[in-house]
């Protein structure tokens, strides 16, 4: 037991649980800042918005496997987190957002900055939560940590009024959430999946951002070798296996290209694990193999079923159920097709070859295309992508264009895509993992949205490359006009905008401008150099912004 304000409970919580950084802007003076002053393992990170620290605290996450940890003062403070915690609750993430609260003794009177924090936060956390008593500071923090770490994560809301944050009083010995715990599958399921394996002769694996969350590398890399199984990715599944293994099969929905497409149409056994299969994943739920059967891997009850309505739903954790499911196949006698193999190890081999063609396209203004595979062939292995979803930044996403070389080196934005995200959460990538490169591929209209957090970079010395495929406009937006609208353009070009490379210099960063095909990866290897001498870099590319990867139209005619 030890007198303590709730704030400093808090700290020693956060301390306790292994969470290094708070991602946020102070406001009183005494609230939570003045106790995170005297701490020796949480540091404060002063950005440049709130909405900004939510998707630091993201993509900390997302590569730490850790919680990140974001804050807000009353009112605008916390209203400005929204939108990474919606982010955070779309990509179930475990973030921890922390509050100040109007103070007890006057709320409901129109205290300064009052607001009902809780109403806002509570449709996208999994829990939101208002500390009455000030001994109860350490209970509800152990409380969020635990529900945004098992289970299926997710973001978590904890405020503290602003009169009982500073109240001190005995308080108990903090004890950590158990982050562990992880259930495993039903072994009759196991048993009955066994046998729709043995059934197959073309099965294909498709990892959602479930199988990065539970850390499956390992196992999904022994599942798909014991088996011979092809392996598909979503956006949020990106990472689980390094690209170029013989055995990935790229990306599914949106996002697919012509390999990946005839790997998966062809399948007669479909196995998901921990993704909902979402509009863009699903291809507006148009894509599904024809001739497949379909098992569906959750760790959340529901989200089997919400979508496709599966031949068998196997509720685990998919490290766990991909463990036993690999145990029991083997020990049933199953074997990779070796006649397979050698059918896909063709076709990919074909598929990569036309890549390179297709990206030593030397036309102006630059192709997305042959950007992603520049910034592949620079950055090499060890580099973190984190990625925006812009209509040219999205070549990042069509393999094998760019090719993710390290399990667990891609951080996506999840279906809500804010823009925005992943220019700031780069920061983040890199506090987590400060060894490796960190590359953000992004549109202008999102960097726009980021462009303020460039000298958080600098501040905090996290050396990361932007990448910018400028074309000047809201591309995407502007591409559904013209097919919508009769090729109407309304308010999505930029007439006037920033000249980014100047501001880049001005918050310190390294910065160059890119317009012709020569100049491309001479300026990426200089900025790759800025970053290995502790720098931030921006390589700002002037982009074609009518070329789009045949599987963006055809999504689109689905919709």
């Amino acid at each position: 037991m030890a007198i303590r304000t709730p704030w400093q409970q808090i700290v020693a919580g956060l301390e306790a649980e292994g969470i290094p950084y708070v991602f946020g802007l102070p406001g009183s003076a005494k609230q939570l800042y003045d106790a995170l002053y005297d701490s020796s393992g949480v540091r404060a990170v002063l950005v440049r918005h709130e909405t900004s620290g939510a998707f630091i605290a993201m993509a900390f996450a997302r590569v730490s496997g850790k919680v990140g940890c974001c804050f807000g003062c009353p009112g605008p403070g916390v209203a400005n987190l929204v939108p990474g915690i919606l982010e955070a609750w779309s990509g179930c993430t475990p973030v921890l957002a922390l509050g100040v609260r109007a103070p007890s003794r006057t709320y409901g009177m129109g205290a300064f900055q009052e607001a009902d924090h809780l109403s806002i936060m509570r449709p996208i956390t999994k829990w939101a939560v208002t500390v009455e008593r000030p001994e109860r500071a350490g209970w509800a923090l152990r409380r969020a940590v635990s529900l945004a770490t098992t289970g299926q994560p997710g973001p978590v809301y904890l405020e503290l009024p602003s009169d009982i944050a500073l109240e001190a009083v005995e308080m108990p010995d903090y004890r950590p959430a158990d982050h562990a715990v992880r259930p495993a599958p039903d072994p009759d399921r196991i048993e009955r999946a066994v046998k729709l394996l043995m059934q197959a002769e073309r099965p294909v694996l498709v990892c959602g951002g479930g199988a990065i969350l539970s850390q499956a590398y390992a196992d999904v890399e022994r599942f798909a070798e014991s088996l011979g199984m092809p392996v598909l990715v979503t956006p949020a599944g990106r990472g689980i296996m390094r690209e170029d293994h013989p055995l990935f099969a790229g990306l599914v929905g949106l996002y697919r290209t012509e390999y990946p497409k005839s790997v998966y149409e062809e399948a007669d056994l479909l196995i998901t694990v921990g993704s909902r299969m979402e509009e863009f994943q699903s291809g507006a739920w148009h894509y599904f193999p024809a001739q497949a059967t379909f098992v569906q891997i959750d760790i959340e009850a529901s989200e089997l079923g919400r979508n496709w309505i599966p031949d068998l739903a196997i509720q685990g954790d998919a490290r766990l159920t991909l463990e036993r499911l690999t145990v029991a196949a083997l020990e049933a006698g199953l074997r990779p097709n070796q006649a397979r193999l050698a059918d896909l190890a063709e076709r990919r081999a074909a598929a990569l070859a036309q890549m390179e063609r297709d990206a030593a396209d030397d036309r102006m203004p630059l192709r997305g295309k042959r950007v992603v595979r520049a910034i592949n062939r620079t950055f090499g292995r060890n580099t973190i992508l984190v990625k925006e979803n812009g209509a040219q930044d999205l070549w990042a996403y069509y393999w094998p264009y760019y090719q993710v070389l390290d399990p667990g080196c891609v951080v996506p934005p999840a279906e809500q895509t804010a823009m925005g995200f992943g220019v700031c959460g780069a920061i983040g990538a890199k506090l987590a993992r400060p060894e490796r490169y960190v590359v953000c591929t992004t549109g202008d209209g999102a960097f726009q949205m980021g462009l303020h957090e460039l000298p958080t970079a600098v501040q905090e010395q996290a050396p990361v490359t932007w990448v910018v495929f400028n074309d000047r406009a809201l591309g995407w937006p502007r591409w559904t006009q013209r097919t919508a609208l009769g090729g109407r353009v309304i308010a999505t070009e930029f007439s006037v905008t920033f000249d980014f490379t100047a501001v880049a210099r001005a918050a310190g960063c390294w910065a160059e401008r890119v317009e012709r095909p020569d100049e491309l990866e001479p300026a990426l290897e200089r900025a790759r150099r800025a970053n290995d001498a502790g720098q931030p870099a921006v390589v700002d590319v002037q982009v074609d912004s009518e070329e789009h990867h045949p599987g963006f139209d055809e999504f689109h005619r689905l919709r």
